[in-house]
């Protein structure tokens, strides 16, 4: 993985593109949480531009003329990194090196960089490093050289061969083999998890800094490291949760969301963001302090579609009740969001009101039922395991009795199984 070394902050440009498709109030939320990432990067922002135009240019993004007044200030104020927004393309980011004479990158990279220098487990860096090389790969200049020397000079270059399509052969093998590492440590994760089908799992999801860590610790007595920073936690860490003596839960923390999360993260954390996927419920943890708070809700809720998961039974958790003034909010939350609960999570603020709104579901949603099945069919009874909790099971001269508690969803799915 490319490694992020302690070096003195730099000193930022943040540049971002009003196009009137949002407010200007959002427009500026957009670069304030552009500063926090570059903050939690490592770099100091010495200047905020929101420049106003109808459309993208094609070529600099904020137009030459714009961009030119821009390398002035950049020159004068010795700025040694522009950060945009938005994504840029090949040629915007060719363009606009050349004429700032300094090191630009966008949202998506940025954000690449912070999940590089917060990624500890071999499962996290490797899933980085996949969406680092995917990202670099259409955007190889030059500067990309030195990978040459990493893999070695002599052998590595082919007849014929620029430099450029020298490195972007080894970009693409690399990709190669972290693909294939990660199909291997998914195919563990899966029997590392195999013991679990039985168990009610729940998801913690959020927009990021919401304090996810803060309310998995509580719940469930664990020591996740939690910080009040963007993308603090990036490995999903599962643990049991004792609600009463019948249930079996198992809590999962998972990565946060953010807006415009680049699609190649995305694809690379497919095996972490899996326990999103098979939640039976999803805890979706909200900042009720962040004064755009229903704008991270949406962020979410379509990222959950994106993976599938917008069916789920969610309960949203508004975090840091303690830093509200106003009570009007906390009425129109409880008005606006009906299958809702108001916490805080660093002080510990009605989590027993949580854990019982988690407990009326279960119950409504947990069933128990009896079936039959030919004695010929030992392999299906097998197989309601992974999706129930068997009670009891029973045999006479043709048939086996099986009794077991289970979700609606996975009762279904026995139903399927027993079709077959």
């Amino acid at each position: 993985m490319i490694e992020v070394k302690n070096l003195p902050k730099e000193r930022a440009m943040l540049i971002a593109l009003d196009t009137k498709e949002f407010s200007k109030e959002v427009v500026e939320e957009h670069i304030d949480e552009l500063e926090e990432l570059a903050d939690t990067a490592g770099a100091e922002t010495i200047f905020k531009v929101i420049q106003s135009k109808r459309g993208i240019d094609p070529a600099y993004y904020i137009g030459k003329g714009k961009a030119e007044e821009l390398a002035q200030l950049v020159e004068l104020n010795e700025i040694n990194i522009v950060i945009f927004d938005d994504d840029l393309s090949p040629v915007q980011v060719r363009n606009l090196e050349k004429l700032f004479n300094r090191k630009v990158i966008d949202r998506s990279g940025l954000i690449l960089d912070i999940f590089a220098s917060s990624a500890k487990t071999k499962e996290a860096k490797t899933q980085v490093e996949l969406a680092q090389l995917q990202y670099m790969l259409p955007r190889l200049t030059r500067a990309w050289t030195h990978l040459s020397k990493q893999y070695g000079g002599i052998g590595t270059k082919g007849p014929g061969e620029t430099q450029i399509e020298t490195d972007r052969r080894l970009i693409r093998t690399r990709i190669s083999v972290l693909k294939s590492k990660l199909e291997k440590i998914e195919a563990h994760r899966q029997t590392q998890t195999s013991g679990r089908k039985n168990f009610v799992k729940i998801a913690i999801a959020g927009y990021t800094n919401t304090g996810k860590s803060t309310l998995f610790n509580l719940l469930t007595q664990a020591n996740v490291f939690a910080e009040d920073k963007l993308f603090a936690t990036l490995d999903s860490t599962t643990r049991a949760l004792a609600i009463d003596e019948t249930q079996k839960i198992l809590v999962s923390d998972t990565v946060g969301f953010i807006r415009k999360l680049p699609a190649h993260l995305v694809a690379s954390f497919k095996s972490t963001l899996n326990e999103v996927r098979e939640a039976d419920i999803i805890l979706h943890v909200i900042d009720l302090s962040h004064p755009y708070y229903e704008d991270h809700i949406k962020v979410v809720e379509e990222t959950l579609k994106e993976f599938g998961s917008s069916e789920k039974r969610v309960i949203k958790v508004f975090n840091k009740v303690d830093l509200i003034k106003d009570k009007s909010t906390l009425e129109y939350v409880k008005n606006v969001y009906k299958e809702s609960v108001l916490i805080s999570a660093s002080r510990g603020i009605n989590i027993s009101s949580l854990k019982m709104l988690i407990k009326r579901i279960l119950e409504e949603d947990i069933i128990e039922e009896k079936i039959e099945l030919p004695i010929q069919a030992g392999k299906k009874a097998s197989q309601i395991h992974n999706f129930a909790e068997v009670i009891q099971t029973k045999y006479d001269d043709d048939k086996i009795h099986i009794q077991y508690r289970t979700t609606k969803q996975n009762s279904e799915k026995i139903k399927k199984i027993i079709s077959l």
